[in-house]
């Protein structure tokens, strides 16, 4: 990705950047960080949207999702640079407020940010108690979904270390199940079975580079994911050294995947098939006829779905602490466990909104809303590496080509050109609140810092 070497930024640059202090402990190695950021991104995406996506492009599928893999490249080499120059947590806000000086800008920057993280978890959590499930039980969704989420709260405030390692079991869980979508579709293309020139064709009706346009929007989802790496910065071992290495390896490793599977996808089934289904790889392996059992198969997803949801989590509660540490938001969500040194409050805080957004029950719109809130953030990432530039820091950090994050800032406004005006409304939402939210906190640290001049 352009400039791939760690660049001297400072004369005196011999310190490193995770000697610097910290509430939290640094517990992450780089194989940990690899696997994190590949189980968030290798999740519910590919599980859940498959079909969406054969509706658009037809049998193309593996097409969108080359495009779509580029643009995430674009805005990932610029977290590369910005994570490994300020291993802090917070990540987008934190990158935000030194690049613009704006309080304001820093707290919807870092509240879009957080609002995707729990808007996706919602969506996943309903995810994870639709068609999969229902294959193993019938339960009704939202009440199964709120359960999810506690479990995973559970299992957040444990400790960072145990849901990183836990999610080392659940991401080999996942490629795991998508080799088997892999490895059943060969077998039956080997029988002679299925159709290998459908993964050329695209809707009759539709032109390509239109429906692949509009595909790359819907695949783009797929591959949102590796920016939760950049808030758990402030937990990771030598962060200059490993980032790059583990956020690359990563994408590279989900892109290889993704494209198998559409590949696969597309010679065993027709897009009618897929698009009609919630759970379209289980019915590529159950067309492939390699006796895999249904229940099987969907518990495999349900891993799938469960690691995305632990690790937006993740991502989430700890966004919400390193904001309330930058004092954009109540302190109270900066208050970690004495043992466990994780943000319990922010935790419990993410988790309630979510379970209440599960109410809404529609994937597809929560899903759509996650990525309209993730441009404006990838966007004032990509502007912030430009504006930072002049900004020397003291230790050896990650450079990239400087093209690059300007293509990444006309990839995002591309896609959110293309957004459908009813996730406008969600998104607008979103970001009123957090308005809302800026101005009662301002109220309250300046109605404190009065209480303390008083008082003195």
């Amino acid at each position: 990705m352009g400039d791939l070497r760690e660049t001297e930024i400072a004369a005196n640059g011999s310190s490193s950047a995770s000697s610097q202090g910290s509430a939290l402990r640094r517990t992450v190695t780089g194989p940990l960080l690899f696997t994190f950021i590949l189980g968030d991104v290798l999740g519910a995406g590919i599980y859940a949207l498959m079909g969406v996506l054969s509706d658009e492009v037809g049998g193309a599928l593996w097409v969108p999702l080359i495009v779509a893999l580029g643009l995430a490249l674009l805005t990932a080499s610029s977290y590369a640079e910005l994570v490994t120059k300020y291993p802090r947590a917070g990540g987008s806000s934190v990158f935000a407020q030194k690049a613009f000086g704006s309080p304001l800008i820093a707290f919807l920057v870092g509240f879009a940010m957080l609002a995707a993280g729990v808007v996706s978890a919602a969506g996943l959590a309903l995810a994870f108690a639709g068609d999969y499930l229902r294959t193993l039980v019938d339960i009704p969704s939202v009440p199964a979904a709120m359960l999810f989420l506690i479990l995973v709260a559970a299992l957040n405030a444990r400790g960072i270390s145990e849901s990183v390692r836990s999610n080392l079991v659940m991401t080999a869980v996942e490629v795991g199940g998508l080799l088997v979508v892999i490895v059943a579709g060969l077998i039956f293309v080997g029988r002679g079975d299925g159709d290998l020139l459908r993964v050329v064709d695209f809707p009759s009706q539709v032109n390509p580079a239109t429906a692949v346009l509009g595909g790359a929007i819907i695949a783009y989802y797929s591959f949102v994911g590796f920016e939760t790496s950049a808030n758990v910065a402030e937990e990771v071992r030598e962060p200059t050294r490993v980032y790059p290495r583990a956020l690359f390896g990563a994408l590279a490793a989900a892109g290889a995947v993704y494209v198998g599977v559409a590949l696969i996808s597309s010679w065993v089934l027709p897009p009618e098939r897929l698009a009609a289904s919630s759970g379209p790889l289980l019915e590529v392996v159950k067309a492939a006829g390699v006796g895999i059992p249904a229940w099987g198969f969907s518990l495999v997803a349900l891993v799938a779905v469960a690691n995305g949801a632990l690790l937006t989590m993740i991502m989430a509660s700890r966004m919400a602490y390193g904001m309330a540490e930058q004092r954009l938001l109540p302190g109270l969500l900066s208050r970690v466990l004495p043992r466990r040194r994780t943000p319990w409050v922010a935790i419990v805080a993410t988790t309630v909104i979510a379970m209440a957004l599960t109410i809404v029950n529609d994937l597809d719109t929560l899903a759509s809303t996650v990525v309209l809130l993730l441009l404006f953030v990838f966007l004032s990432t990509n502007l912030a590496v430009l504006v930072l530039r002049r900004d020397r820091v003291g230790h050896r950090h990650f450079r990239t080509w400087t093209p690059l994050p300007i293509l990444g800032i006309a990839s995002c406004i591309l896609l959110l050109t293309q957004q459908e005006p009813i996730v406008w409304l969600f998104g607008g939402i979103a970001v009123a609140v957090g308005v809302v939210l800026f101005l009662l906190t301002m109220i309250g640290s300046r109605s404190d810092t009065t209480a303390s001049v008083d008082d003195g």
